[in-house]
C-alpha cells in the first residue's frame, strides 16, 4: 500500500470513528458535503447531466428533486449512467462471466458484481476503489463485536479463521469481497474460506469442521440449518461469532442459532447497491451507516412516509460511489426509519441516542422472507433445500429470473414463470431439469416438479416477490 493510499485509508478511519460519536447534526452536515460531491461526480455521467434538477442561482438542488430509478432504468443507460468511459457493458459481462475471476478487479481498477433477481430484475454493479476503501472502513470500525478486546488487537479480523457460506458461481456481493480480501492479504488467505451453499448438507458440513473457523457468515435460513446440524452433533464448530444477513431475522431463529452455536449472533443489511447499508449494536438495533448511504422510506407515490412509519419501498444514495452514481436508487425493500432515540429502555431521550451510544438513525427491515423447503428424501428422511440455493439454481444454471416456486405435496414443486422469463418448452424444461438435480444431489427422492406460466406474479409484503413459498404456507 503507497503512502498516499494508506494516509488516507487513516483518515477515513479516524473519520468514521468520529460520526461513530457525533450527534445528528454532525451526521448531517457529512451528508450534506458528500451528496454535493457525490452530484458533481455524477456530472461526468451523460445520463445525469440530463436527469440533474435545474436549481436557481447555481444552488444545489435538494435530493428530492432528482427522479427516482431503478434496476431496469440501469441496464437500460448502463454506459450513460458511469463516469469512466472505459467500462462497457459488454466487457463487463464478459468479465463477470468468468466465476474465477471474483474478487480481482474489472479494467484493474473497479470492483463489480451482480445482483439477484429478487425483484424479477438482475443488473451490475461497479465500485471504484474508494468506495470498496468506506465499505472496508464501515465493516471494520463499526461492526459491533461481542469480543471488543480481541478486535482492539485485531480491527481486521485477520487473525480469524472465517467462513462465509454463499452462492459462490457467480460474482455476487458477499463472496466478491470475501475473496478479495483473500487476494489483498495472501498471506491470511487459508483462514478466510467462502463455501457454496449449493453442495451436499453433508459435504459442507465436513468442510467447515475441517476448516474450524472462528466466525461463520450466512444467510439467517442456513445458519438455522447448520445449526441443526451442531445441535444433531454432526457439526462440531467452536464458533466466535455468527454474522447474518441477505434475509430476515426471526427473534426465535436468532435464539436458535446462538443456543446452537454457544456464541452471540450480529445481524446486518446491506444491498449490492452499498454493501454495509446497517450494523446490529448490542441490544440488537440496526443502525443506518447515515454518514455514507442515505435511504428514503416512501410510500406508493414516491413521497416520504413519516418516522416509524412502514414505507412501500426504499430509495438508496450511496455517498461513496463515484464511478457509478446511485441515486434515490428503488431497492425495493420495505423499511422504517426512526432516529437512534428515544427508544424506551434502548435509548436516552436526553441525547437521541440509542443504549450503545450511537446517534446514528435506527432501520427496521422486512426483507427477504422465502421460505425452507422440506422435502421427502431418502428412506423417508427429510430433506431441506434452502432458499438461496434454490433461486441461485434457476438463476445461475437455469437463467431465470421472473419466478415463484410453490411447494405443493410433501414430494411435489410447482415452478411458476412470470412475464420476464423465456417460457417456451426447451426453457421450462430446463428450469425443471436444474431443480430436479440440485434437490437430488441434497437427497431428496422421487420429487415430482410441474410448470407452468402466470401473467402477473404477487409481491409480497416486503415489497419484493416471495419467491420460495413452503407447503405449509403456500397462498400467504
Amino acid at each position: 500500500m503507497s503512502d498516499d493510499l494508506a494516509a488516507g485509508s487513516l483518515a477515513l478511519t479516524l473519520d468514521i470513528t468520529a460520526a461513530s460519536r457525533a450527534d445528528a447534526a454532525g451526521i448531517a452536515e457529512r451528508q450534506s458535503r458528500r451528496l454535493a460531491a457525490l452530484f458533481r461526480a455524477a456530472s461526468a455521467a451523460p445520463r445525469y447531466r440530463a436527469l440533474a434538477p435545474v436549481s436557481p442561482h447555481g444552488a444545489v438542488a435538494p435530493l428530492t428533486d432528482w427522479p427516482i430509478t431503478g434496476k431496469r432504468e440501469l441496464m437500460r443507460d448502463f454506459e450513460a449512467a458511469v463516469t469512466d468511459p472505459e467500462i462497457r457493458l459488454t466487457t463487463l459481462r464478459e468479465f463477470i462471466g468468468v466465476p474465477e475471476r471474483a474478487g480481482s478487479p474489472y479494467l484493474g481498477r473497479h470492483w463489480a458484481w451482480e445482483s439477484s433477481g429478487s425483484t424479477g430484475e438482475p443488473a451490475l454493479y461497479v465500485h471504484d476503489a474508494a468506495a470498496m476503501a468506506v465499505y472496508d472502513a464501515l465493516e471494520a470500525t463499526r461492526r459491533d463485536s461481542p469480543r471488543p478486546w480481541q478486535r482492539c488487537f485485531d480491527p481486521l479480523f485477520l487473525g480469524e479463521r472465517f467462513a462465509f457460506v454463499g452462492a459462490t458461481g457467480g460474482h455476487f456481493a458477499s463472496h466478491v469481497s470475501v475473496q478479495r480480501l483473500r487476494r489483498h492479504w495472501p498471506w491470511a488467505a487459508g483462514g478466510w474460506q467462502c463455501l457454496s451453499i449449493l453442495q451436499p448438507l453433508a459435504a459442507l458440513v465436513a468442510a467447515l469442521n475441517t476448516l474450524q473457523p472462528t466466525i461463520l457468515a450466512t444467510y439467517p435460513t442456513a445458519a438455522a440449518l447448520l445449526a441443526d446440524e451442531a445441535r444433531a452433533g454432526r457439526l462440531t464448530l467452536r464458533l466466535q461469532e455468527v454474522w447474518t444477513g441477505g434475509e430476515t431475522l426471526g427473534a426465535g431463529v436468532r435464539e436458535f442459532i446462538e443456543h446452537a452455536f454457544g456464541c452471540a449472533l450480529r445481524n446486518s443489511y446491506g444491498a449490492s447497491e452499498f454493501l454495509p447499508i446497517a450494523w446490529e449494536c448490542a441490544a440488537h438495533r440496526l443502525h443506518v451507516n447515515a454518514d455514507w448511504v442515505l435511504l428514503e422510506p416512501v410510500d406508493a407515490h414516491g413521497r416520504a412516509v413519516p418516522p416509524g412509519r412502514l414505507s412501500h419501498t426504499t430509495l438508496l444514495t450511496n455517498l461513496a460511489n463515484r464511478v457509478q452514481p446511485i441515486i434515490r436508487f428503488d431497492i425495493g425493500d420495505r423499511i422504517s426509519l426512526e432516529a437512534a432515540g428515544p427508544a424506551g429502555a434502548a435509548g436516552d431521550a436526553g441525547t437521541g441516542r440509542c443504549a450503545c451510544g450511537s446517534a446514528l438513525p435506527v432501520v427496521q427491515v422486512q426483507g427477504r422472507r422465502d421460505d425452507t423447503l422440506v422435502v421427502r428424501g431418502r428412506h423417508g428422511r427429510p430433506v431441506a433445500l434452502l432458499p438461496l440455493a434454490l433461486t441461485t439454481v434457476l438463476e445461475d444454471e437455469a437463467g431465470t429470473f421472473d419466478f415463484q416456486l410453490l411447494q405443493t405435496a410433501a414430494d411435489a414443486l410447482q415452478l411458476v414463470l412470470g412475464p420476464q422469463a423465456a417460457r417456451g418448452a426447451r426453457s421450462r424444461e430446463r428450469c425443471r431439469r436444474a431443480l430436479a438435480d440440485f434437490a437430488a444431489r441434497q437427497g431428496a427422492e422421487g420429487l415430482r416438479i410441474s410448470t407452468r406460466a402466470q401473467r402477473a406474479l404477487p409481491l409480497g409484503r416486503s415489497g419484493k416477490r416471495k419467491r420460495i413459498v413452503a407447503l405449509a404456507q403456500k397462498g400467504c
